[in-house]
């Protein structure tokens, strides 16, 4: 039985412990809040409840797995309900769009804008299928510690063209604005430009075929508190309010995990779900990196910051589905504006989650609950966040309150944020980012922080950070990654 501590309780962490434990190993779970779920925190106003982090389950099996590590069904603890509708998108000529499993219906819808593209898009998925055969199936749960792993894939992904982005992938196929945005979007969901972000992420479309899009009745919440009763019942110790200060050192292992209560601790094994980027500028400050974490250090594109407004409202706006895009005057520009200029701008897009659609536990009866979340710079940009909040919360409220939530303005109320100087403070992402660094082609598989570190071998890493990068389904299948290296290699 080996001694292992995960630092750091979001999904991420929480996988490793699972599957560690499972192995047999002694699990300590340390986590710097006064609870598990990392950014999937959960914030609560007067009866509305709120989803802070991931609102959407996209690969339910590994979940699944988990439970079953120990013999038990995930559905006698939690509900995951499929969306017949996952995402409506609500574009700047006021046109709607719903994107979701009914085949039959999204052609009907695409064959109503540009009747050119329903072949399109049935092409775009037969790519897509073969990009997720590869991106997912081969590589998401395989370690790429080595640069001969990449060497061995990279002829695969040339043949695949990865050096393409998102947005080339879809443009192949799809010819109609609306529908290219639609179509492209989702590297958004993990903090990446659809014009940068390597077309392999384009393996997000047959994902959802897959296996759909779910909501965890109870929200993402729940779903944590379910996975730390597994923890508990299975013999995983969890501390929580416990807070690293740094890592000592002795040769290529760590040999103590320092605690900023002046305690500290030896473990054959530690898994980090801190931001890698964080470790190595805090956690081991005073001490020797690899040359690979000090180019990543140095060289990073960091993913975008995120600006939440959590809302209540006194009105049910029984029209408005569960998870909304609503697309801004710009597409391009605005991505440039953020992710490359870092200059906040007038216009913005939002993604409206409104769980009350599918669970009405999240708000008093006849009310709604809302988050709005709006893509904006990270912290590069030197925005004033605290200047700026309020005014940027309001016209947030301004937009929806012309298009899609007519009387928001009078019916809102619990009206709260979360800027990217919260993100920095309560998760401690660099610069505030969203979702750690972006997922661009040099910085996807190999060229991320490696799932065991380069110079301490007993160090690991998981988490939207590391391979095989952000999402919900990356972070999870990152603590696969390094069950592989401990186990398999």
């Amino acid at each position: 039985m080996k001694t292992v501590a995960v630092i750091g309780g979001g999904f991420g962490g929480i996988a490793a412990a699972i599957r560690l434990r499972a192995r047999g190993n002694k699990v300590t779970i340390y986590e710097r809040l006064d609870k598990l779920g990392g950014r999937a925190q959960v914030f609560q106003r007067n009866g509305y409840l709120h989803d802070a982090g991931p609102t959407v389950i996209t690969a339910p099996n590994l979940f699944y797995e988990l439970f079953e590590l120990f013999g038990e069904n995930l559905e006698d603890h939690l509900e995951f309900k499929p969306l017949d509708n996952w995402y409506r998108f609500h574009f700047n000529d006021q046109t709607q769009f719903d994107y979701g499993p009914d085949r039959e219906k999204m052609l009907s819808q695409i064959e109503s804008l540009s009747p050119e593209d329903v072949s399109g898009y049935l092409a775009m998925l037969k790519a897509s299928e073969e990009i997720f055969k590869l991106g997912y199936e081969k590589l998401a749960g395989h370690p790429f510690n080595r640069i001969a792993t990449m060497l061995r894939y990279a002829p695969d992904i040339l043949k695949m063209r990865g050096y393409r982005s998102v947005y080339s992938f879809v443009s192949e196929y799809i010819k109609h604005p609306n529908l290219r945005q639609a179509f492209s979007i989702q590297p958004l969901l993990v903090g990446g430009n659809p014009f940068t972000t390597s077309s392999i992420y384009s393996l997000i479309h047959a994902l959802e075929q897959k296996w759909g899009i779910f909501f965890c009745m109870g929200g993402t919440g729940k779903l944590v508190v379910e996975l730390e009763k597994l923890m508990l019942r299975n013999g995983i110790e969890i501390n929580y309010a416990s807070d690293v200060s740094h890592f000592s050192t002795s040769k290529k292992l760590i040999t103590k995990v320092n605690f900023t209560n002046n305690e500290s601790k030896a473990f054959d094994y530690v898994v980090s779900n801190a931001d890698p980027i964080q470790v190595s500028t805090e956690l081991l400050k005073n001490e020797k990196i690899s040359l690979h974490n000090r180019l990543i250090k140095k060289y990073a594109k960091h993913s975008m910051g995120l600006f939440v407004l959590f809302f209540g409202s006194k009105k049910c706006y029984e029209n408005v589905a569960h998870h909304t895009i609503w697309m801004g005057p710009r597409y391009k520009e605005l991505l440039e504006d953020i992710f490359d200029k870092y200059h906040l701008s007038e216009d913005f897009s939002i993604y409206l989650h409104r769980p009350t659609c599918t669970d009405k536990s999240f708000a008093p009866k006849n009310h709604d609950s809302f988050y709005a979340l709006v893509p904006v710079p990270n912290l590069k940009g030197d925005q004033n966040w605290s200047e700026l909040k309020e005014e940027f919360s309001k016209r947030i409220l301004n937009a929806l309150d012309k298009t899609i939530l007519p009387g928001i303005n009078v019916n809102s109320e619990e009206i709260f944020c979360m800027t990217p100087e919260d993100f920095k403070a309560d998760y401690r992402t660099p610069f505030g980012s969203g979702f750690s660094i972006a997922p661009i082609l040099t910085q996807s598989a190999w060229f991320r922080t490696h799932n065991q570190d380069d110079r301490y071998k007993n160090l690991f890493y998981v988490g939207a950070g590391t391979h095989p990068g952000a999402g919900v389904p990356g972070v999870i299948n990152s603590a696969k990654v390094v069950e592989s290296i401990l186990y398999d290699d």
